[in-house]
């Protein structure tokens, strides 16, 4: 898969890279699998926007994080305010966290 390198010395795979990983692993089209990448994560986006959350056995769970509003001071004065907003929140199953800390 091809990948570039971050300033933290990582790697980052993109998206189309990966769309044709997936495809080459299970014999479709790029095109095909790109729809449905695009599928499921408009499909995700609309489960964790009605505040539903989306469980993928064996892989983890998303759904939608409340944080609360606070008071900011940026460095040129005065004081404003945040207000209340929301975070995409992945949670990881142990099989999935256990199978990503082990080496290549």
């Amino acid at each position: 898969m091809a990948a570039t390198q971050t300033s933290e010395g990582s790697e980052r795979v993109t998206k189309r890279a990966f769309i044709a990983a997936v495809a080459r692993r299970v014999g479709l089209p790029q095109r095909v699998v790109s729809e449905i990448y695009d599928a499921a994560i408009a499909e995700l986006m609309d489960v964790v926007s009605r505040g539903d959350r989306l469980i993928l056995t064996g892989f983890g769970s998303f759904e939608r994080q409340w944080h609360k509003g606070h008071p900011v001071r940026f460095t040129k004065g005065g004081e404003d305010k945040v207000d209340d907003y929301s975070v995409l929140k992945f949670s990881a199953t142990r099989q999935t966290n256990q199978r990503i800390g082990r080496p290549r």
